[in-house]
């Protein structure tokens, strides 16, 4: 019989007051413990900091606050599409807009109520329509108890609709990565909720996508529907990074980031196509370094170790929601790609070779060739993987050859962290 209970039941008598437990004691007193983070959470990822931090956006802000001006006085406010890299500041200044709308409405005498959607996590329309509703819902106002499950999107629109008539004059709902959305249906949901009589409220959609090409894509249905305009969202340069950084500068200690940090840090991500996401990322993950060696002072040793770091996590993030099997396809082709003198790519044919070994090594389920095919597919539309067309040679058709957009040791790194693919290692 297993001891545990025994060993969790002296631990309970030993530690009955949680502030003892030794794994999670600060001595304030202790002389080696590194002070570091002054205000960690500005160097959060989905952090909205007040204006005065938000650096090399104010004609975006205005813009999209154009859009949504007419909700301040209890009209229809207009749909928005914006795009652009990440890390350009698009979901940041989405959130900040309509937040500052939502305040000046209400002081206005105006209800309005705001949502933000991850459409990365969120990506069926029943999550979508799901967590949209239980949003929305104030059951001191609705009288309405939203299940979390056990039913479908359809009868989550109809509680939709019901909060949306009981509730609000107005909703902006933000859409973050629409483009992960398995399906667009919502956009037309949510755009002819009016229109068809379905919610008296005026309701606005944000639709924020890293993709330009992803309107290309739209049902034309959709598109007419939703009549957005559209916004385009360009890197930041060096100076404006250096900006942002210097922002996020009392996330610290005074004296505890080093001269050299933020102009690195800035550096760094200026190569990432201007992406103040990264630099943000590599800031804290080079606090975090700097507090586990209880050191009190950020150096660029920490922001170089960090830039890896940050990199995985980044990878991670564009996997988050992937099956196991994607990871399968990707292990493979990292390992192809690291066993290779050339930069060429791979046909879909000589990856699914390597990923038949790469599941039969530790037995897992193996798709079929063509699956295989169309999983690339899908990495490729979201940026993981490019896939170009040869012209084929003599005797030869054109195929498909992919290549990771990623550095292939990121890519291992980040896909051997999942629990379920260690034994590969």
């Amino acid at each position: 019989m297993s001891d545990e209970p025994s060993q969790l039941s002296d631990f309970n008598e030993r530690f009955e007051d949680p502030a003892e437990d030794p794994l999670f004691v600060f001595d304030e007193d202790d002389p080696n413990r590194a002070d570091v983070f002054a205000r960690k959470e500005l160097l959060k990822v989905g952090h909205v900091p007040e204006s005065a931090r938000i650096v090399g956006r104010d004609d975006e802000i205005e813009a999209i606050a154009a859009e949504l001006r007419p909700l301040v006085r209890g009209d229809p406010p207009n749909n928005v599409m914006i795009y652009g890299k990440t890390g350009t500041g698009k979901s940041l200044v989405a959130r900040h807009v309509t937040e500052r709308a939502r305040r000046a409405a209400e002081s206005n005498g105006v209800s309005v109520g705001t949502v933000y959607v991850d459409c990365a996590q969120y990506n069926t329309q029943t999550r979508v329509a799901r967590t949209v509703t239980r949003s929305l819902n104030e059951s001191g106002r609705t009288d309405l108890n939203i299940p979390r499950a056990g039913i479908g999107s359809g009868e989550y629109y109809d509680y939709l609709w019901e909060i949306l008539n009981t509730a609000y004059e107005s909703v902006v709902i933000i859409l973050d990565e629409v483009d992960r959305l398995n399906d667009d249906d919502i956009l037309m949901q949510l755009s002819r909720a009016r229109e068809s009589g379905k919610a008296d409220c005026h309701l606005g959609v944000i639709a924020v996508s890293n993709k330009i090409e992803y309107r290309d894509q739209l049902n034309e249905r959709v598109k007419s529907s939703l009549r957005e305009e559209e916004f385009v969202f360009q890197p930041y340069d060096a100076n404006q990074l250096r900006d942002i950084m210097k922002h996020r500068r009392d996330a610290f200690y005074d004296g505890v980031v080093s001269d050299d940090v933020i102009p690195l840090t800035a550096a760094l991500a200026a190569q990432e196509h201007g992406d103040a996401r990264k630099a943000i990322e590599i800031l804290r993950h080079a606090g975090e370094l700097a507090e586990r060696s209880n050191t009190d002072v950020v150096t660029e040793e920490h922001v170089r170790d960090a830039q890896e770091w940050a990199e995985i996590d980044r990878f991670e993030e564009l996997l988050r929601g992937s099956t196991t099997q994607v990871k399968f396809i990707l292990y493979s082709l990292a390992l192809l790609t690291d066993e290779s003198s050339s930069d060429d790519g791979f046909s879909t044919s000589k990856i699914y070779e390597r990923y038949q070994e790469t599941t039969q090594k530790v037995e897992a389920k193996v798709l079929s060739e063509h699956r295989v095919y169309e999983l690339l597919k899908e990495q490729a539309f979201l940026g993981v993987v490019e896939s170009t067309r040869t012209g084929g040679g003599r005797g030869e058709g054109s195929y498909l050859e992919h290549r990771l957009v990623q550095d292939t040791g990121i890519v291992l790194k980040s896909v051997l962290r999942d629990s379920r693919l260690k034994d590969l290692a």
